[in-house]
């Protein structure tokens, strides 16, 4: 078990590792990036050390979840940075083939969201497994 310094500063290297990346965007038809379609990645909630991570595309689409222990860890276990999980862009680029961008979504910040708030609706119109968006 790791102790709580320990926790903060492998975080804390994560982040310097990994903070300076935007959101990855996948346009191969050069849109204008307001053209394009968002892909929502947030933390969804938890505790004890366990934090959801989830995914879900503007139109309501779940696109898949992680496990955080700490919300810094999200953006790049979900592959919302650039460059950072590439097998979870093989399942973006197969829902949005004509391209998508990247957009993490804090906890804090969940509620008050009007483009993931828009998507948890959507989703919540689908017959697929309806996800927490608050």
């Amino acid at each position: 078990m790791t102790t709580a310094q320990a926790e903060a500063l492998y975080l804390a290297q994560h982040n310097a590792a990994w903070g300076d990346r935007g959101w990855a965007v996948y346009n191969p038809h050069d849109k204008p990036l307001s053209d394009l379609p968002t892909i929502f990645g947030f933390n969804n909630g938890g505790g004890g050390g366990f934090l959801s991570a989830v995914l879900l595309a503007e139109d309501g689409t779940h696109l898949g979840g992680h496990g955080c222990s700490a919300e810094g860890y999200m953006p790049h276990d979900l592959g919302i940075l650039a460059g950072a999980r590439p097998d979870r862009h093989e399942t973006f680029r197969a829902h949005y083939p004509d391209g998508y961008k990247m957009e993490f979504v804090g906890g804090a910040a969940v509620e008050a969201h009007a483009g993931l708030q828009l998507a948890y609706q959507a989703n919540q119109g689908k017959h697929d497994t309806p996800r927490s968006a608050t």
